[in-house]
């Protein structure tokens, strides 16, 4: 058989995901390692990974759970350090941690504002350059950086958490370009609404749930976690090889009207 179809097998990989514990980072880490690959877990509370972390260890995968509280910087790079010290590498970052304190642009706070650009924009980029600075030396890595929709479109009350995830999109061209001579390839999703532990109360809403559905043009649904989960796996793999700079919008046709 030839070797040169597409593989999408993350065997013998090492990944490292942010915020893994629920929703998005905990659907994210398992489908990393049902790929084949190892997976650190970065935790705001890394006593709460026990549950994941058998889960893990169930699919044959190692795993390293570490805390990670995304607004310490000595967190972050004690993370990605210890990532490749026990693992002996590190291939897949997934940069996942995010928030979005919900309010009026008329009364916006401003410790709300920096803690948002502080968990989004600055723990995305410092953790990326921890890991740069490791698939550097390797000549070879992944980063996925978690954008949004709402990089994309105007969300009302969400002006900070817009401006944040519009800024990751260049981010990821940024370090696309830069990172890119040494084999590393930068990209990034960005989800629609999903249904997980941060967007349930908002859904329980009947008008609010009804109206996200039908802004969702083309396929008039809610996401799962691992709706996003499977775009990562094929970004992370060699099947992706030649993409890089990318933001892969999965928001089942909201921005295509």
């Amino acid at each position: 058989m030839p070797n040169d179809f597409p593989r999408f097998d993350l065997t013998g990989d090492v990944a490292l995901v942010t915020a893994a514990g629920r929703g998005l980072g905990r659907a994210i880490s398992l489908a990393l390692a049902y790929a084949g690959a190892d997976v650190a877990l970065g935790l705001r509370d890394v006593n709460t990974a026990s549950d994941l972390a058998r889960e893990i260890t169930a699919m044959g995968q190692r795993v390293l759970p570490l805390q990670m509280d995304m607004t310490q910087l000595d967190q972050i790079s004690r993370a990605v350090d210890d990532t490749a010290t026990q693992f002996g590498r590190l291939d897949i970052l997934v940069n996942n941690a995010g928030l979005s304190p919900e309010n009026l642009a008329e009364n916006v706070r401003e410790e709300d504002f920096d803690l948002t650009l502080r968990v989004n924009l600055k723990g995305t980029f410092f953790t990326s350059q921890a890991a740069g600075r490791i698939m550097i030396r390797q000549k070879r890595g992944c980063i996925i950086n978690m954008s949004s929709q709402a990089g994309f479109v105007a969300l009302p009350t969400e002006s900070i958490y817009c401006m944040t995830k519009a800024a990751i999109a260049h981010l990821t061209k940024c370090l696309a370009v830069e990172w890119g001579k040494y084999n590393i390839r930068v990209n990034a999703v960005a989800p629609t609404f999903i249904r997980t532990p941060g967007t349930e109360s908002a859904l329980a809403d009947p008008a609010f749930r009804s109206n996200v559905i039908e802004r969702i043009a083309a396929l008039h649904r809610i996401g799962e976690p691992m709706d996003v989960a499977g775009a990562v796996v094929f970004l992370a793999s060699p099947a992706a090889s030649l993409i890089t700079g990318h933001t892969l919008l999965i928001d089942g046709g909201w921005t295509a009207t």
